[in-house]
């Protein structure tokens, strides 16, 4: 894998997660079911509306009883919007009801009560007077017209939001079938790293890779089931890998794999036929793969920037792809000033936006600028055989 191109190494990490990333089934509860994906399409059990009910506060009549204006009518009733089986309502009749309530049989039409007169008489009842015909089925929401019963309510492939959640309990399911999502593992290395919030010593730094790697990993619709930090020590990288292995699909470490001493990963995993190795591209170049407990394992370098590079070139895209989420914007953009590149290697360079067309290269090209990638928009993207590029030039962009 020594001196591998990006697409190389892309097609090589592809084709180890082929099977850690099938998509598997699980059900879940509705209230559980927000932003996962619909793993088949969901058909209706039933339909919607449930039942022929009123639009508006008003008159259920007969429409027919409205030929001849104003017209008088007997009030027969009252209907709320409760359970109910209401009579039929009787020709030249007239019965009060309420928004849901459900339309008794022999009514097709609503009169909304701000268009109706009542008048109350002691000896015979009350009437509504009604001074304007209405069409058969005006304010009426008839039941299937939503969406009939066996008819498809969501289909597969959908990331579920807020709405879909309400139709789906509109139609009184409490479940969704959905696509498993992919889990994760990640381990960072270091006898030199500490965690955020504490002092640190003379040659101590923080652990960044753990925070990036993990928020970056959930972006892409997957889920990090085990986070480890594991000092230059053989025997606590492999009691991670064993906890990892167990508890996800997939497997990232940052860090321990350059060709110098107190390589954990690469000391740990080589033994067992992992590929170690660099790729042509800064930031980022060492790399490396392997199997542990049957469970693929990317290995990343450990400069911050090179991690977070490292992950949206490689693994990224192929969780995206699971996970149903759209990836990150691509489009070319010129330059506002010219820079040089190194012969042989895909720079990742970091920018900002100009407006809809320009691109500004931000800080510089090493791999520790993690503030340089935090003020950055886009990564900038150098080919192999490009070496100078001018102001006006064309680049490709990513957004991040």
């Amino acid at each position: 894998m020594a001196h591998a191109t990006v697409a190389e190494h892309a097609a090589h990490v592809a084709a180890m997660l082929i099977a850690a990333l099938e998509p598997r089934v699980e059900t879940v509860a509705i209230d559980e079911a927000l932003g996962r994906v619909t793993a088949t399409s969901v058909a209706s059990p039933v339909d919607l509306p449930l039942f022929d009910n009123s639009q508006m506060d008003g008159f259920a009549v007969r429409s027919a009883d409205l030929a001849t204006l104003p017209a008088m009518l007997p009030i027969a009733g009252e209907i709320a919007a409760r359970p109910s089986d209401p009579l039929p309502l009787l020709p030249g009749s007239a019965v009060r009801i309420m928004t849901g309530g459900v339309v008794p049989a022999g009514a097709d039409a609503v009169v909304p009560v701000e268009d109706t007169t009542v008048e109350n008489s002691t000896d015979d009842g009350a009437y509504v007077t009604i001074s304007r015909a209405r069409s058969v089925g005006e304010f009426v929401r008839y039941r299937g017209s939503d969406i009939r019963r066996g008819h498809e309510l969501l289909p597969a492939g959908l990331r579920l939001g807020s709405r879909h959640l309400a139709v789906l309990a509109a139609a009184g399911l409490t479940s969704v079938p959905v696509l498993e999502r992919v889990r994760v593992s990640i381990i960072t290395t270091g006898s030199e790293l500490i965690q955020p919030g504490t002092e640190p010593s003379l040659g101590q730094v923080y652990d960044s890779n753990a925070t990036a790697l993990a928020a970056a990993v959930r972006a892409t619709g997957a889920v990090v089931t085990f986070r480890a930090h594991v000092v230059d020590d053989h025997e606590s990288m492999r009691g991670a890998l064993t906890v990892a292995a167990s508890e996800a699909e997939v497997i990232l470490t940052s860090g321990g794999i350059s060709m110098g001493d107190y390589e954990v990963v690469r000391e740990t995993l080589e033994p067992l036929g992992a590929k170690v190795g660099h790729v042509a591209m800064q930031p980022g170049g060492p790399q490396a793969t392997a199997e542990f407990d049957g469970v693929p394992v990317i290995c990343f370098p450990g400069n911050p920037v090179s991690t977070q590079i490292s992950f949206e070139v490689f693994v990224a895209p192929l969780l995206r792809e699971v996970g149903r989420v759209a990836p990150p914007a691509r489009r070319r953009r010129t330059l506002t000033a010219g820079t040089a590149s190194i012969a042989g290697k895909r720079q990742f360079l970091r920018g900002t936006a100009v407006g809809d067309e320009s691109v500004t290269l931000a800080g510089g090209p090493s791999s520790h600028l993690v503030a340089g990638l935090a003020a950055s928009d886009l990564l900038v993207i150098v080919p192999e055989d490009v070496t100078e590029l001018s102001a006006g030039d064309s680049v490709e962009t990513w957004e991040l």
